[in-house]
């Protein structure tokens, strides 16, 4: 690893003892470490500190700085969550033009991974180094939770980022690191090519964006030691919910093409305090993306006594939700790549669904042949062949019993496979499009079934444009096994309060859900209470005579009566505007002569 002289060395102005002391700690550990070599500096400069003066000094260090804050009067250097974010832009910056920006992300998240990787592995190396040596040293290395070498390393491909073959390099050391620790990074690094022309353009230009990319996380201390945290928080929630954040942003910037993977942080705050995880539970994803939302649900318990299962058919994502389960310390999360529909890989001993206490989703909205993947040959349909329908008896697992959904909107299809996937007292949050709550034919027998047999809990309607890629309002659906009530509650956020302000915060671009609207969804979700344009409690009843219609707008009473409109005003505005047209229109005639128009 490159190491620079930082001849500015440990600040100047006025410091505590403490903090003086801690940094002479330091360069005495360096001058000890370096044999005293000439280009460690002992300058004449003096610190005052009170009534002691201290030397100042400056020494060989590798690229880690220390900062001095003149309001606390403190020496700092660690890493913020704002520090990897900025890094993470840089990243995406230096992608910009190059490729779409949906793939950012997966080639700027697996180099902070490794990053991440080198920095906690060599950390945890010189803490052994401090009681062992030799032959006991590499004993004791084996026993860590993973492993780096050290031609893979971050700082290894860094020092090689102008060799001709760094996008070589890049594949092969992470593929390296995949086989070190086969059990627990198995697939989440060989996904992306850095070596490909195709991707990243010609050799000249791919090496530069590698160059580049590699410059970008250099100096970005991942350390668990050297991350800044808050009150109640450890270094992996740190990069964990920058991880998270950039996700976020890397779907903003990809607009349609991503919507698909991202929940937005404060839906998955909703979903997570509904479902209520608890100690020695399963909770499932059957779309997992990232694995975000999972997280959340997982974390308002500690995750160590929650089993995390997830599935997802795009691979690029499931390597993601790998990564992020990886930074936030969950270690054993179930990651599973395939047609959650046709091919679900989460099965118990007799070969049947495995059953979950929590299931969260945020499923694909309306996808298209979703049933594709129960007809893989596609022995049925062809020239002169009858095309392929979904029938019931083609899905092992009785999913469809109540209906197939139409081939067209696959919706239902993952809501009953939720559905199906519950323990006996399981219970789902799931997001849908509005479509699921009125359309008929097939998807109102469904919908029939489900109410009469007492699974549906509540239906929460969200603002529009809430969601990346979609500027269609949606909705949270819940359900729950053995339920103690017979009714439906439900809610409409979209709206505006009884004092007339939005239950949401307008932005440009996308709108967002606070702090307080989250908790007066959650409380009016809890209490199941009634509050005027905002929640209702509908009997079985009601909703039969809705034909079990369950558009919230007839549950949930949300109409303005509109002011009454004075006529008088009203026309005495139309006398105006009419008289400041024709002058408008006087004054068009005058410029139009002027230049013999």
């Amino acid at each position: 690893m490159e190491i620079i002289l930082l001849l500015d060395a440990l600040c100047s102005g006025i410091f505590d003892k403490e903090v003086i002391e801690e940094g002479l700690k330091q360069v005495k550990y360096l001058n000890e470490k370096y044999q005293n070599r000439k280009d460690i500096l002992d300058t004449e400069d003096k610190v005052d500190i009170g009534e002691e003066r201290l030397p100042k000094f400056s020494f060989i260090y590798r690229k880690r700085y220390w900062k001095y804050n003149r309001r606390d009067k403190k020496m700092i250097k660690k890493t913020t969550k704002k520090d990897i974010e900025n890094a993470l832009m840089r990243g995406a910056d230096t992608l910009r033009d190059t490729i779409d920006a949906a793939n950012y992300k997966d080639y700027v998240l697996p180099i902070m991974f490794v990053k991440y990787l080198s920095d906690s592995y060599e950390e945890e190396v010189e803490k052994l180094k401090e009681q062992y040596e030799g032959i006991r040293l590499e004993r004791q290395k084996r026993y860590l939770p993973f492993t780096v070498a050290e031609n893979c390393s971050f700082g290894s491909l860094y020092d090689d980022r102008f060799a001709d073959d760094i996008g070589q390099k890049i594949n092969a050391a992470m593929r390296q690191i995949e086989a070190d620790n086969n059990q627990q990074l198995a697939g989440v690094l060989s996904t992306v090519d850095y070596n490909s022309e195709n991707s990243l353009g010609t050799r000249e230009h791919k090496n530069t964006i590698l160059r580049d990319l590699l410059e970008d996380f250099e100096s970005l201390d991942l350390r668990p030691s050297m991350i800044e945290v808050k009150d109640g928080q450890v270094p992996a929630d740190v990069i964990g919910d920058a991880y998270e954040y950039m996700i976020g942003q890397f779907a903003s910037m990809a607009g349609k093409k991503a919507g698909s993977f991202y929940t937005p942080a404060a839906v998955s705050e909703i979903m997570a305090r509904i479902v209520d995880v608890q100690p020695g539970e399963r909770v499932y994803d059957p779309t997992c993306g990232s694995g975000s939302l999972l997280i959340k649900a997982a974390k308002k318990q500690n995750s160590k006594e929650v089993s995390i299962y997830g599935q997802e058919v795009n691979g690029s994502s499931v390597a993601m939700a790998k990564m992020n389960m990886y930074i936030h310390e969950i270690r054993d999360a179930k990651i599973g790549w395939g047609d959650t529909l046709a091919n679900p890989v989460f099965l118990d001993s007799d070969g049947n669904l495995l059953l979950f206490d929590a299931v969260v989703a945020n499923m694909p909205f309306s996808k298209d042949k979703w049933a594709s993947g129960f007809n893989p040959g596609g022995e049925s349909s062809g020239k002169g062949k009858k095309e392929f329908k979904m029938e019931a008896s083609l899905d092992k697992y009785h999913r469809f019993d109540w209906g197939i959904p139409p081939a067209s909107k696959g919706d239902w299809a993952f809501l009953l496979h939720m559905i199906s996937s519950l323990s006996v007292n399981g219970r789902i949050a799931a997001v849908a499009p509005h479509g699921v709550l009125f359309r008929g034919a097939a998807e109102g027998r469904i919908r029939k079934r489900v109410v009469d047999e007492n699974l549906l809990d509540a239906v929460i309607g969200l603002p529009e444009n809430l969601f990346y890629g979609t500027s269609i309002p949606a909705c949270i659906l819940v359900f729950k096994k053995n339920r103690v009530t017979t009714d439906v509650l439900f809610i409409d956020a979209s709206k505006k309060d009884e004092d007339g302000n939005l239950r949401y915060i307008k932005a440009t671009n996308q709108n967002e859900l606070g702090e307080k609207h989250i908790d007066d969804i959650v409380n009016a979700y809890q209490k199941r209470r009634e509050l005027e344009k905002f929640s209702h409690v509908a009997t079985i009843e009601e909703i039969k005579q809705n034909d079990y219609n369950l558009n919230i707008p007839r549950y949930v009473d949300t109409f303005e009566e509109e002011g009454l409109i004075d006529i008088e005003e009203v026309q005495a505005n139309i006398v105006r505007l009419k008289k400041e047209i024709a002058e408008a229109e006087r004054q068009m005639d005058i410029y139009l002569r002027e230049l013999g128009l």
